[in-house]
């Protein structure tokens, strides 16, 4: 701590440093308080900004516990056996799937917006640092992914949907663990935009990788071949092996057989990808400001 002391003999001011290590520590404690006291004000004031918004939620929770309902719970062939479970079971890790990476695209891509939008420099005058506040964001996006996951288990546990207990709690660990990478897909899309539209473009997309991904209907020929290599085919594939064993539907009810590695490789890339991406763009836009 810097302070200001006369010069007896000189009369004139002179600039030292407290040494006093009592000082420091008590400045130190005092710091890490107030940062530790806003972060838990902050998390609860973005839970509830994210929670109150109904048309949100309900794109982020509703829709797809909807999707599951209609082509699920309620379609004829929803008994029939799939793998360690049945084809309802392979529905709701798909649908529960799509909700997840919506709820964490759009908190990724609004955290980057906001601070586009001079928020940053609003949060720095505050003793909240730039780690916090990321921290913040993710826990937010992953307490935001739960909801559609487990509004979607739920359904699937009283509407008929049938699998070992390995299967229900490996599948949901995969999703809330795995929707994290899509928060780096969201914040892209903010930081490129610099704009709230971002967070439309980013949700928008969603829909196109949905369907490449395999999760709304199964692919064949060379379309599969091609979603093989798109951010959400991984992911959801990855989340449906405790119930498949790798195995992969075609849309003539044809079988193969898909090795445990190529859903593991096709995340950590897009990982790789999507952080490599944000970082730069991150250092982008620090140097336009």
């Amino acid at each position: 701590m810097s302070t200001v002391t006369t010069n007896a003999t000189t009369s004139q001011p002179t600039s030292t440093t407290s040494t006093n290590p009592r000082l420091s520590e008590r400045s130190g404690r005092d710091g890490a308080r107030r940062s530790g006291g806003i972060t838990t004000a902050y998390l609860g004031l973005e839970m509830k900004r994210v929670t109150r918004d109904l048309v949100t939620m309900f794109f982020v929770a509703g829709l797809p516990a909807f999707f599951f309902l209609l082509f699920g719970a309620s379609a004829g062939y929803s008994a029939e056996e799939a793998g360690n479970g049945n084809v309802a079971m392979y529905v709701m890790i798909s649908m529960a799937a799509y909700g997840a990476v919506t709820a964490t695209v759009g908190i990724g891509g609004m955290a980057a917006v906001e601070r586009m939008q001079g928020w940053g420099r609003q949060l720095g005058l505050t003793p909240l640092r730039d780690g916090s506040y990321v921290a913040m964001k993710a826990i937010v996006a992953l307490a935001i992914a739960i909801i559609p996951i487990t509004l979607v288990y739920v359904l699937g546990l009283f509407t008929g949907s049938q699998g070992t207990l390995m299967v229900w709690l490996a599948s949901a660990a995969i999703l809330i663990a795995g929707a994290v990478m899509f928060s780096l897909y969201g914040l892209i899309f903010g930081l490129a935009f610099r704009s709230e539209a971002a967070v439309s473009a980013a949700s928008g997309s969603l829909v196109v990788l949905g369907f490449l991904g395999n999760i709304f209907f199964p692919l064949s020929g060379w379309l599969l071949d091609v979603a093989r290599f798109t951010p959400l085919y991984g992911y959801v594939q990855l989340a449906r092996y405790p119930l498949t064993e790798g195995m992969v539907m075609d849309t003539e009810g044809n079988m193969s057989h898909e090795a445990l590695w190529m859903p593991l490789a096709n995340v950590a890339v897009w990982t790789v990808i999507l952080a490599i991406t944000a970082t730069w763009l991150v250092r982008r836009s620090r140097g336009r400001q």
